[in-house]
């Protein structure tokens, strides 16, 4: 009996592990949430679950998170950001990230997927009241891109998705540093004061070595409370506390969020953030200025970023790409990397205040996702089918030169 529910548990394990389940997962969330938001009848209950206030005659309701929405952006979504900063952590120390040989391609190509983009939404928007989204294109997703990397199977070679890994995780470091320096709110240096001491705190229990626990978490909310009371956005707690934690406690600390984080707060995100009133001439309003910067940004200046800049550094010869990866798989790189769901919605809900302008953000950041989604994987499948016939033509030359070269010394 025990091997049978072994046997049928362990599929599901490998599942539930597998970030191509987070991604279809957070797929489902978003047309859930779509579908909720624009029924008659569940449309205004469905937005006030999100946005009713919670303590709004409350003397503390200034002092924390006021309804759901805020509570999932501001606090929860901080053990996201967690497992993203122990994630940098790991990588800087001993992983694609830890000599400057190996960071420098993933760090240039991830500088190049941010500015062009940027630029491309700066270039749509100069002029118009929407220019503080430009940080809205320049996120990758890591759940996402790796999801779909891994769903291509053998058509991704290893060594392209280490590098779209690393790219990944210098991306989310970009994206935290845009958000906690471009989208907080007016400073409180009280607070601030506060929480550079309590983060001190963190660094002086590392330093006398001891053991994670009830101290530190306390410490860390304690933390929390300070800097979302600062005005700097408050989820970058989650980086902060990451790199204040010993290395060798990491893993433990990852095993026990990473399944909350993965199939509850990230779903809890993406139902929250979703819950759009597509707008009655919704082509119309995707062809507003904002719209068609993200849109353009995420799908073409992504990869063209990346692109690019990689070209660049590998041209220079300060780079040089890894093993058995060609430059035309590089650019479908770039395009995995323009799937920017989760970053790109989070930074919407800071960069703009008016729902209308969100609303058509989000929107725009959903197609890009489709079309992203989409060219990566035709891009994929048609250039393995090519790189195969070229394998085949190349063996069948190789077949012919040898075949004639036993015929002339038969003749000889």
């Amino acid at each position: 009996m025990e091997k049978i529910l072994r046997k049928a548990i362990n599929p599901l394990r490998i599942l539930i592990n597998d970030s191509r389940f987070t991604g279809i997962m957070l797929i489902m969330c978003t047309l859930l949430s779509m579908f909720l938001a624009n029924t008659t009848g569940l449309a205004a209950h469905y937005k006030n679950l999100w946005n009713d206030e919670w303590l709004s005659a409350s003397a503390f309701a200034d002092l924390v998170p006021e309804n759901f929405l805020s509570f999932i952006n501001n606090f929860l979504m901080a053990f996201f950001f967690l497992m993203a900063g122990m994630e940098i952590k790991r990588e800087l120390i001993s992983g694609e990230l830890s000599s400057f040989k190996k960071a420098i391609l993933p760090f240039g190509a991830a500088v190049g997927g941010m500015m062009v983009p940027a630029l491309i939404f700066v270039a749509f928007n100069i002029h118009t009241s929407y220019i503080n989204g430009w940080g809205i294109p320049t996120a990758t997703d890591i759940a996402f891109s790796i999801g779909i990397a891994s769903l291509l199977g053998k058509r991704v070679p290893v060594g392209l998705k280490i590098l779209l890994m690393a790219l990944a995780i210098i991306d989310d470091l970009g994206a935290i540093l845009v958000i906690a320096l471009f989208y907080g709110g007016h400073i409180n240096w009280l607070f601030l004061g506060a929480g550079a001491l309590i983060y001190g705190g963190l660094f002086a229990c590392n330093y006398f070595k001891l053991k994670f626990g009830w101290t530190q978490i306390l410490l860390s909310l304690a933390l929390w409370f300070a800097i979302y009371n600062s005005g700097v956005e408050a989820s970058i707690t989650g980086v902060l506390v990451a790199f204040a934690t010993p290395v060798n406690t990491l893993p433990q600390i990852e095993k026990a969020i990473h399944k909350y984080v993965n199939f509850l707060i990230l779903p809890l995100f993406a139902l929250a953030n979703t819950a759009i009133l597509l707008p009655d001439h919704i082509i119309s309003s995707l062809g507003t200025t904002v719209g068609l910067g993200i849109i353009f940004g995420l799908v073409i200046g992504k990869p063209l970023g990346i692109f690019l800049f990689s070209r660049i550094l590998v041209g220079l010869k300060i780079a040089s790409l890894p093993n058995n990866v060609k430059w035309k798989q590089v650019f479908g790189m770039g395009a995995l990397a323009g799937i920017g769901f989760t970053m790109s919605i989070f930074t919407t809900m800071l960069a703009f205040k008016q729902e209308a302008f969100q609303d058509i953000a989000k929107v725009a950041i959903l197609i890009s996702v489709v079309l992203s989604l989409a060219f990566s994987l035709i891009y994929f499948v048609v250039i393995s089918l090519n790189m195969n016939l070229e394998h085949e033509a190349e063996h069948a030359k190789e077949l012919k030169e040898e075949k004639e070269g036993k015929y002339e010394l038969n003749l000889g």
